[in-house]
């Protein structure tokens, strides 16, 4: 069984959380913490996924970006079969610790359609419904 060389400290207090300087991911039930990832350069939005414990210490022991994929109930780096890499930059954590930011440096798209970023089509009003528009 895997363990973390360096363990995340147990989630303490509000103020622990909200102003502490321990890392203390808030796991939700299944054990996974959002995380939602940017080009360092730009900024710009390229996926949101999730993150295990070891997804989430593999990331910050290796530099490489590893999720869990809930779909195939499995750990995986990024880039691994298609060779579109994300190589960490910088992470942050929101306020109550249960979501992180990633900051990478992307080799190729970040999304499996081949597109830039996951997040590449809008929501529009239109006759009475919602549509979706690319924006390639």
């Amino acid at each position: 069984m895997w363990t973390p060389s360096t363990p995340f400290a147990p989630p303490g207090t509000k103020l622990d959380l909200e102003e502490g300087t321990r890392l203390s991911p808030r796991f939700n039930a299944d054990g996974l913490i959002t995380a939602i990832t940017v080009d360092h350069v730009d900024g710009g939005i390229l996926m949101l996924a999730h993150m295990n414990a070891e997804a989430l210490a593999r990331t910050l022991e290796t530099g490489d970006v590893w999720y869990f994929s809930r779909s195939r109930n499995e750990l995986w780096r990024k880039g691994a079969t298609s060779g579109h890499t994300q190589r960490l930059v910088e992470m942050r954590v929101d306020c109550d610790q249960d979501a992180v930011l990633i900051r990478v440096e992307q080799l190729g798209p970040a999304c499996h359609t081949g597109r830039r970023s996951c997040f590449y089509r809008r929501v529009e009003a239109r006759d009475g419904g919602f549509v979706l528009v690319t924006e390639d």
